[in-house]
C-alpha cells in the first residue's frame, strides 16, 4: 500500500511502463479493440474519450487524448487559458465491459501540470488510503446498491418494470414487493442476465432481493478494497444500464421517485485492518466487538452530517431519511435512518453494527453518491476516531422512530440533516471534509450542490400548487 498515491506525473508513468504489454497482450486475446481511459467526475460519473488499442502504448504513459475538465465542472480557479488535464491509466483497475468484449474500460488518475488534479475524487480516495497506510491501516467496504427498473409505456410515461396491476382501475393496497416468491420470477428475464453478468465480473455476487417497492431490487456482492470497490460501483452503474437497455427498460438511482416508494439506498459497510496483520478484522475480539470499532464509528458520528452531504448527495435523497410515510406500500415505517447514533443491528441508527459481520454500516447514503469521496470520508473519519480513541456513547438499542424530538434532544442525539442544504452548509464548515477533499474540490463540490439547491428552492411544485392556489 506505499505507492498507492503517486504525487507526480512522471512515477505514474514510469509505475505503469513495465506492464504496459503484458495488460496489452491480455486485452487483445479477450478481443478488446477500443478502450477507454475514465476518470472521475464530482459526481462520480466516469467520463472519457474513447481511443483504438493500436494507442495503448500512448495511452499508459499519458500521452492519450487530454480533457478540459474544468469546461463542464464548477472549477472557479481554472479559466480557458489553463492546462487541460491528463488521464494516468490505472492497470490493476481494467474492466473488459461484459455486453461488449471489444471495448474496455480503464479507470484512470488525473494530472495537471505534473501533480494528481485537486479536483479529481480518486485521486482523493488514494490519498486517504496512503494517509491511513501510513497510519497502518487499510480499508474494505462492501456496498449494498439498490434501484428500480422501468419501462416507457405507450404514451412515453416511465412506469414500473415489474407491476401488473392497471395503470388505470381497480388498483388495490398492495403488500410490499420485497422477497416475493411470484415478483422474484416474474423478473428473471432481467435478473437472469444481471446475475451472470456479475457473476462474469468476479465480484461474488451472493444474492438479488426483490426489496420493498414495485420492481425495485438490491444486490449483494462480496467486499474488497476501498479503491476497487468505488471502482466497482461506478462500473456497476452503467453495467446496470446496459443490461436492461437490452430487455427494452431503463435503471434509475434516483432515491425516491415517488411518495409511496421505498428509498433506494446504498448502505456503506466498512471494516479495517492493521497494516502488521493483514486479514485480521480490527473491529473484532475475543469478546466481540472490539474497542476499535468504537473509536471508529464515534469518529465518522462527529463529522455525520458532512458524510451525509456526500453520501446523499441529492435534494430527492433527503425525502428518503424519514420515520414514516403515509400511503407507503407495505406498511408506513420506512426503515431508514433518521438520527446520527449507532446501535447493535439498530435499522433506525444511522450507524448499524449488524449481528452478521463486523464491520460498520452507514445507511444514510444512496446510489447517486460519489464513491469515491463517500469511502475517502468514512475512512478517514474512522482512522481519526481510533487515533483519538473517540467515545460514541452508549449505543441506542430502541426504536428512534418512537422518541419525540424533545427525547432525542434530552439524551444528546443529534438528528440527520433534513435538507440537501442543512448537509451542504454542514460540510461548508467541516474541517475533515477540507482535508479529504482539499479546499479546492469542496469548493467545487459546495458550488454544485448550492446551485442545484437554488434551483429546487425556486422551483413551483405540483404539491404547492395543490396546497396553496385556492386555499389563501
Amino acid at each position: 500500500m506505499s505507492d498507492i498515491y503517486i504525487t507526480s506525473f512522471d512515477a505514474a508513468v514510469e509505475r505503469n511502463r513495465p506492464r504496459i504489454a503484458e495488460v496489452k497482450q491480455r486485452l487483445e486475446k479477450a478481443g478488446v479493440k477500443y478502450v477507454m481511459a475514465a476518470w472521475i467526475d464530482l459526481h462520480g460519473i466516469p467520463k472519457t474519450k474513447p481511443v483504438p488499442m493500436s494507442d495503448f502504448e500512448d495511452l499508459c504513459v499519458g500521452k492519450g487524448p487530454q480533457f478540459a475538465v474544468h469546461s463542464i465542472s464548477f472549477v472557479p480557479e481554472l479559466s480557458p487559458a489553463d492546462s487541460d488535464q491528463v488521464v494516468v491509466p490505472d492497470l490493476d483497475a481494467v474492466y473488459v465491459c461484459p455486453w461488449d468484449n471489444s471495448l474496455a474500460l480503464i479507470f484512470s488518475d488525473l494530472y495537471w501540470e505534473g501533480a494528481p488534479y485537486n479536483v479529481c475524487p480518486r485521486q482523493a480516495l488514494k490519498r486517504a488510503m496512503q494517509e491511513a497506510a501510513d497510519e497502518g491501516y487499510t480499508g474494505f467496504a462492501g456496498i449494498e446498491p439498490e434501484f428500480i427498473v422501468m419501462a416507457y409505456d405507450e404514451t412515453g410515461q416511465p412506469v414500473k418494470a415489474f407491476d401488473d396491476d392497471p395503470a388505470e382501475g381497480l388498483r388495490p393496497r398492495r403488500q410490499a414487493f420485497g422477497y416475493d416468491v411470484e415478483y422474484s420470477i416474474d423478473s428473471m428475464p432481467f435478473l437472469k442476465d444481471m446475475i451472470d453478468t456479475i457473476e462474469g465480473l468476479g465480484w461474488n455476487l451472493h444474492d438479488v432481493v426483490c426489496e420493498g417497492a414495485y420492481s425495485q431490487f438490491e444486490l449483494d456482492f462480496h467486499y474488497t478494497n476501498l479503491l476497487e470497490m468505488a471502482d466497482r460501483l461506478a462500473f456497476l452503474r452503467i453495467v446496470l444500464k446496459e443490461v436492461a437497455k437490452t430487455h427494452g427498460l431503463f435503471v434509475t438511482f434516483m432515491p425516491k421517485p415517488t411518495v409511496g416508494d421505498w428509498r433506494s439506498g446504498a448502505h456503506i459497510n466498512m471494516s479495517l485492518q492493521h497494516e502488521s496483520r493483514p486479514g485480521e478484522n480490527i473491529f473484532k475480539d475475543k469478546d466481540g466487538w472490539s474497542a476499535e470499532s468504537r473509536h471508529a464509528v464515534a469518529g465518522m458520528m462527529k463529522h455525520a452530517e458532512a458524510i451525509t452531504a456526500i453520501t446523499c448527495p441529492t435534494v430527492n435523497s433527503y425525502n428518503g431519511l424519514v420515520p414514516r410515510v403515509g400511503g407507503f406500500e407495505g406498511g408506513t415505517v420506512t426503515w431508514a435512518p433518521t438520527n446520527i447514533t449507532y446501535g447493535f443491528n439498530n435499522r433506525s441508527a444511522q450507524f448499524r453494527l449488524p449481528q452478521s459481520r463486523y464491520c460498520l454500516e452507514n445507511r444514510a447514503c444512496d446510489m447517486t453518491m460519489n464513491g469515491y469521496l463517500a469511502l475517502a470520508m468514512h475512512l478517514s473519519c474512522a482512522v481519526d476516531g481510533i487515533k483519538n480513541k473517540a467515545d460514541p456513547g452508549q449505543p441506542t438499542d430502541f426504536d428512534l422512530y418512537a422518541k419525540t424530538e424533545a427525547e432525542l434532544e434530552e439524551l444528546g442525539i443529534r438528528r440527520l440533516p433534513r435538507t440537501l442544504y442543512n448537509a451542504i452548509e454542514a460540510l461548508r464548515h467541516d474541517d475533515m471534509a477540507e482535508h479529504v477533499m482539499g479546499p479546492v474540490m469542496r469548493k467545487s463540490y459546495l458550488a454544485y450542490k448550492n446551485d442545484e439547491w437554488e434551483r429546487y428552492h425556486q422551483a413551483v411544485t405540483d404539491w404547492e400548487v395543490k396546497e396553496y392556489l385556492r386555499l389563501y
